[in-house]
């Protein structure tokens, strides 16, 4: 059955093809001399034989004489001049290009940084409102320009790229057009001078242009541009309704469970995601008929969550009625090619019970392989008998079991004055009783003890499983048939009702976060009201540290707490590795202190730590997600702070400029109404 298509993916998309927004074409290279900007007039020249209005807005010709001849022919818009320091910068005239308005304006370099003075401070902003007139721009752009690739590229070449452009400029791109070179061929480019002038292209062969360095680039363009591929093929597979998958490229995803096997589920994925070179993600489905509430398996499915987010998966926890429906939507919408899958551990005749969640994935998997990986062999057996055991604790079934022996004395007492069958209610509500107030599992001992405590105590003939009245049979079977039916809705119920508790105080934490941090002004009330709420909500202390000086320092903390010297060690390793550290975490797991960094679109800012208090657990794993939650909030809060900080630090400067400006403007004019009288005095007299 086909699909409906996603309301929100058609709304973007049909927004993204509205007529009164021009297109934006970016040529995409790796380095500069691959060919960018000739073959973006070379597209120019072919577009003007068809027609089309075209015209140089800017272009940067670097003295290349093959570039500077096809410029012939084009119109070009001459540039606004800027003086800034006794220096006259040329820059791109937008007014211009918007009165003129043409089909097609050209304008290189997007990732430049313009003049101060100029309407924007960026050129990708003045392509924005070239493109908001109407205009289609041609323009050009290397990959290590994109803001998210920044630190990757500053560690591969050890050349930090001041000049960046948000990464949305290239997703929002109409098309994208790679121009490739190999990089043999662009260093002899490189040595010829057809990339810089003899000087410049030494320095740049030392310094940037080694083979390593463009091979390392040229793969992040090449990837990058297949990325905004596969992103719209997906997003024209949603518009139309194509369920898919489409294999133009191979995607994994592993189902995690609570089972010792799912650690070696998620690294048999990523051995297979590396032999095919393939993207892959881990996913975990909640039940909403069923919700986990056994801490022991809520830990085992966070570790191996976690152990999958380190081997390099994208993780995601699924909400669904059913484990087959849930992972196969979820595979559907993201191209997903391959699901493994574990071979189960527990008897077949579950399996007839309960169905066989392999078998349905199977079955209802369509084009997707599914890979069923065995590995029980390795397996300890005490592993299994830990996650097949009761519920802890142990109380709750001596306590189901009194219920039924208080129901049996009630029964002895009343037997003679009702009928048997009428007595059978009294079992009834201590399976209910049971279900609500202490867990399925006492519910359905009490289901099957209350059964037998009829059958002995009070169905004659007493003191004896015998029964001479055969219409007692039905009782039994009824009452055995009802009580496992209303103790298990029960206990769901219960269930469902705590896990919705939980998910709304989880909610009302980050409400009340993100309400107290809009109405502050500073970072200093930013980082108050996070150690408050954090310290609230995860009953810990709370520690907030921020770079100042290259060094990492703290600079608020829950009161009466001061981190140590080995804590902040800790805390320093984290901000440095941009990694979490400490307590609960792979790396230096003894520290008292566990550390989260602070992470951005414009990279790492700062480390959240939190520290439990005397004999408390640092974070149950219900709460991990919420905590992670809090940290990506903290971030973007102190990241907002600083961006306020630094214009009120820009106004100022401003305002101080200014006010320097008219002192020396009238201490100017003070001096030169007396020196033009003494020079009038000494030029009159003989």
């Amino acid at each position: 059955m086909k699909s409906r298509p996603d309301p929100d993916e058609l709304l973007k998309n049909i927004k993204a093809e509205e007529p009164t927004r021009g297109k934006l074409k970016i040529f995409l290279g790796y380095a500069a001399g691959v060919g960018k900007t000739y073959a973006m007039l070379e597209a120019a020249h072919q577009r003007r034989q068809q027609g089309v209005d075209v015209v140089i807005g800017y272009i940067e010709t670097h003295e290349r004489a093959d570039t500077q001849a096809i410029v012939d022919g084009l119109e070009i818009i001459p540039r606004r001049q800027i003086e800034y320091h006794d220096i006259t910068l040329p820059e791109l005239d937008v007014d211009a290009v918007i009165n003129r308005h043409p089909q097609l304006v050209l304008i290189d370099e997007l990732a430049h940084t313009n003049a101060p003075g100029s309407r924007h401070p960026k050129r990708y902003l003045d392509v924005d409102d070239i493109l908001e007139a109407g205009i289609d721009v041609y323009t050009t752009l290397n990959v290590q320009h994109l803001e998210s690739l920044n630190d990757i590229v500053a560690r591969v070449t050890g050349v930090v790229v001041r000049e960046t452009v948000p990464d949305r400029v290239l997703d929002e791109a109409s098309e994208i057009e790679v121009i490739d070179l190999p990089p043999d061929e662009l260093i002899i480019r490189l040595n010829e001078g057809k990339v810089y002038v003899p000087d410049q292209a030494k320095r740049a062969i030392e310094k940037f242009f080694r083979k390593g360095n463009l091979s390392a680039l040229r793969e992040m363009s090449l990837r990058r541009a297949a990325e905004r591929v596969d992103t719209q093929m997906r997003n024209y597979m949603r518009t139309r309704a194509i369920e898919g998958p489409w294999p133009a490229t191979e995607r994994l995803l592993v189902c995690i469970s609570s089972s010792p096997l799912s650690e070696k589920l998620v690294r048999t994925t990523r051995r297979l995601s590396d032999e095919l070179n393939a993207e892959w993600f881990a996913v975990h489905v909640n039940l909403t008929s069923k919700p986990e509430m056994n801490p022991g398996k809520i830990e085992r499915v966070a570790k191996t969550m976690q152990l999958a987010e380190e081997l390099g998966a994208r993780t995601r926890i699924l909400t669904g009625r059913s484990i087959p429906e849930a992972v196969l939507a979820y595979a559907k919408k993201h191209n997903v090619t391959k699901i493994v899958v574990g071979k189960p551990i527990h008897p077949h005749w579950m399996e007839l019970l309960s169905g066989s969640i392999v078998d349905q994935l199977i079955y209802a998997s369509g084009d997707i392989d599914i890979y069923v990986i065995n590995e029980q062999p390795d397996i300890n057996p005490s592993k299994i008998a830990d996650v097949i055991r009761p519920h802890l604790p142990y109380w709750r079934y001596l306590i189901a079991f009194g219920l039924v022996v208080l129901a049996t004395i009630i029964g002895k007492l009343i037997h003679t004055r009702l009928e048997p069958v009428n007595l059978v209610m009294l079992y009834l509500v201590t399976t209910v009783a049971a279900a609500v107030y202490l867990g399925r599992g006492p519910a359905l001992l009490t289901s099957f003890l209350g059964v037998l405590s009829f059958d002995f105590f009070l169905v004659p003939p007493y003191l004896t499983f015998e029964v001479t009245d055969t219409q007692y049979f039905i009782t039994f079977i009824g009452l055995l048939l009802v009580s496992l039916v209303v103790s298990t809705l029960t206990a769901r119920t219960q269930e469902q009702a705590e896990a919705a508790i939980q998910r709304e105080s989880q909610t009302s934490a980050l409400y009340a976060l993100g309400r107290d941090l809009t109405s502050a002004t500073d970072l200093h009330q930013v980082t108050e009201i996070i150690i408050n709420h954090i310290s609230h909500v995860f009953g810990c202390d709370a520690v907030i540290f921020l770079p100042e000086n290259n060094k990492l320092k703290m600079y608020a903390t829950t009161a009466g707490y001061t981190p140590d010297a080995n804590e902040i060690a800790v805390a320093t390793w984290s901000f440095d590795h941009n990694q979490p550290a400490g307590l609960g975490t792979a790396t230096l797991p003894a520290a008292s202190l566990r550390c989260q960094p602070l992470k951005t679109a414009r990279g790492r800012i700062g480390v959240l730590g939190i520290h439990p208090k005397e004999g408390e657990k640092l974070l149950s794993p219900d709460l991990r997600q919420t905590f992670n939650a809090f940290v990506n909030q903290a971030a973007l809060a102190v990241e907002q702070a600083n961006l306020v900080e630094q214009s009120r630090k820009a106004e100022l400067l401003q305002a101080t400029e200014i006010l320097q400006t008219a002192l020396l403007n009238s201490i100017s004019h003070d001096l030169r109404t007396p020196l033009v009288s003494i020079t009038g005095a000494l030029s009159s007299s003989p």
